[in-house]
């Protein structure tokens, strides 16, 4: 069984509530917290939710917003069933293109003859 996790990245929404309007006003907290990116990275950090990221930047923006981690980004974890590829009975696909093309050994039936 499969487990499908799916994540929401919650910094654009906690900038919001303390004032922040845009990703530069991130530039002087970090920095205060030891952590020197730049702008464009921040941007991509609060614009986009990230696939990975370093876990001074996570406790760094936990603090700056005054928050816990999980309080940055939630998560759902369902489970989703591993599909098979259908096969038609009896499709192409399923017989190799060798053996489609090789003669069939025919069998005499004598059953009918006179002598």
């Amino acid at each position: 069984m499969r487990r499908e996790v799916e994540y929401h990245w919650h910094v654009r929404e906690l900038m919001a509530r303390t004032g922040m309007r845009n990703s530069r006003d991130l530039v002087q907290p970090l920095r205060d917290r030891g952590i020197t990116l730049s702008e464009s990275q921040i941007y991509r950090i609060v614009a986009q939710d990230p696939e990975r990221i370093a876990f001074k930047v996570l406790v760094a923006l936990a603090d700056i917003f005054q928050v816990e981690v999980n309080d940055l980004v939630t998560y759902t974890a369902t489970d989703t069933r591993a599909q098979r590829p259908r096969k038609v009975a009896g499709s192409a696909s399923e017989i190799p293109l060798i053996d489609a093309y090789r003669p069939v050994r025919a069998q005499v039936d004598r059953s009918g003859d006179d002598d």
